[in-house]
């Protein structure tokens, strides 16, 4: 992922970091109604009845390099396959730069996606982060009025990637505050929950469809706020089941915004710290600990989890994501096979390996197919 938060290796691993300095100091923990929901319909209680939405999560952003920066034409073609080929009903279009948000979710629209829009602009001042939401969701609102199925999202884990709430200009600084603890969790919360409730006043005044936000596991978040809960949900309890059920006690639609696991035997144990497994010290990045490359062990989790998602009757369910533009796949290279560090259901191949700037496509992995099979039931 970027820099800023907009591709796919920088919010993974800041995602991780955070989650893992979070638990330690005793940051999360969510404070849902008394009385919950049991298992089965997210939105009524009733028995689980499959989801409505089910997609994957597609990022924009200016990439590593231009090579693998957002591409109109690469764009369009992607769009195409997660309608034609994924079978998916819905696209989380995340990212930041109002332009490749809004021209990725009208092709989207334009494709009979359901789009749910989410933009995540990092590292940044407040107030320029709400005006690329408002932007955003203007823009969302005009795509409602015309007929498209669309939702607003008013970003993503804020207090990862919103300057003013965790000490620390980037996002790897909060990390390290959140870590050493130099971030004091009372006053972390308190400006929160004063940004997340802005972000959806924003929110609120410029798109009159459903809104949400995408949270991380246990994050206290006033949900009355939103009108359908979004979880990015990347634990491995023993009971998924338990874990997801106490999210459901707002009485509102349940989307599991994030889902998914990296490529490799053992990654699901892993949960959100998948991609660690790369040594970023080294020139070329190599992979620590001689793991095994294993695109069955990702295939078989989401289907798994999509089954629970599907027991349950959550309402949607993105899986986490459609390409890693930036960890090419390396075949006979394991070593250097950075696209087991992604949690991508594709595998970028460059036409030569050793070049970083060599022309490059996508191709599916095991995870891809597995999830195509699924869509393609209730399609």
């Amino acid at each position: 992922m970027e820099k800023t938060s907009t591709g796919s290796e920088d919010k993974g691993m800041s995602r991780a970091r955070f989650l893992a300095g979070a638990a330690a100091l005793g940051l999360a923990g969510a404070v849902l109604p008394a009385a919950g929901a049991q298992a089965g319909d997210a939105r009524t209680g009733r028995p689980g009845r499959g989801l409505t939405r089910r997609g994957v999560v597609y990022t924009v952003g200016a990439g590593e390099t231009p090579g693998t920066a957002w591409d109109p034409a690469r764009m369009r073609a992607d769009i195409r396959a997660i309608r034609r080929d994924l079978h998916a009903n819905t696209v989380d279009v995340t990212g930041d730069g109002v332009e490749r948000l809004t021209a990725t979710a009208a092709e989207a629209a334009e494709r009979g996606l359901h789009v749910w829009l989410q933009p995540t602009l990092g590292d940044a001042p407040q107030r320029d982060i709400l005006e690329h939401l408002a932007e955003c969701g203007r823009f969302a609102e005009r795509l409602r009025r015309q007929g498209a199925g669309v939702e607003l999202s008013v970003g993503c884990e804020f207090w990862l990637f919103v300057p003013g709430i965790v000490p620390g200009e980037t996002v790897l600084e909060r990390v390290e505050n959140l870590q050493n603890g130099t971030a004091d969790p009372e006053r972390v919360q308190r400006r929160l929950t004063a940004f997340t409730a802005k972000a959806a006043a924003v929110g609120r005044s410029v798109f009159d469809g459903r809104l949400s936000y995408a949270a991380a596991q246990d994050d206290e978040v006033d949900w009355t706020l939103f009108d359908v809960v979004g979880i990015d949900y990347y634990a491995d309890p023993a009971d998924h089941v338990r874990e997801l059920r106490r999210y459901m006690g707002w009485g509102k639609p349940l989307a599991i915004t994030e889902f998914g696991t990296c490529t490799y035997a053992g990654a699901p144990q892993a949960g959100g710290m998948g991609w660690s497994v790369v040594d970023y010290d080294k020139d070329p990045p190599e992979i620590k600990g001689n793991l095994v490359r294993s695109e069955h062990t990702q295939a078989a989790y989401l289907t798994d989890l999509l089954s629970v998602f599907e027991s349950m009757g959550l309402y949607a369910a993105m899986a986490f994501e459609f390409l890693t533009a930036d960890a090419p796949h390396r075949p006979g290279d394991p070593l250097h096979d950075l696209d087991m560090a992604s949690y991508a259901i594709t595998k970028p191949v460059r036409d030569r390996p050793d070049d970083p700037v060599s022309p490059w496509h996508w191709e599916p992995r095991a995870a891809f197919h597995a999830l195509a099979r699924r869509y393609a039931r209730t399609c």
